[in-house]
């Protein structure tokens, strides 16, 4: 079954939010993180600007997350985009 936009926002903001307040993840997270953001980028239908400006950065996020040597790190790092992500994809999806 096909996830709807709206469902691929929530499965997005889950993932980062839970690396974020966990401080850890997994590289299948980030791949999957990946996978979500390539798709809402191929279909094209989030009406949010920001957001959609911010895809690209999130894959980047998901991406280098496969490739670290320290993940952990990887998602410290990146604690202040992440909140600014999920709040972001909070605020689209509600809206």
């Amino acid at each position: 079954m096909a996830l709807n936009v709206y469902d691929q926002m929530a499965l997005l903001q889950d993932l980062l939010s839970e690396q974020s307040e966990d401080c850890c993840g997994s590289v299948s997270e980030c791949q999957q993180i990946k996978r979500i953001v390539q798709s809402m980028m191929v279909k094209e239908t989030i009406s949010n600007q920001e957001l959609v400006q911010l895809l690209p950065e999130i894959y980047n996020y998901g991406r280098q997350g496969e490739l670290v040597q320290n993940l952990d790190e990887h998602i410290t790092t990146n604690q202040e985009n992440l909140k600014n992500w999920v709040n972001v994809i909070e605020f689209t999806s509600t809206h």
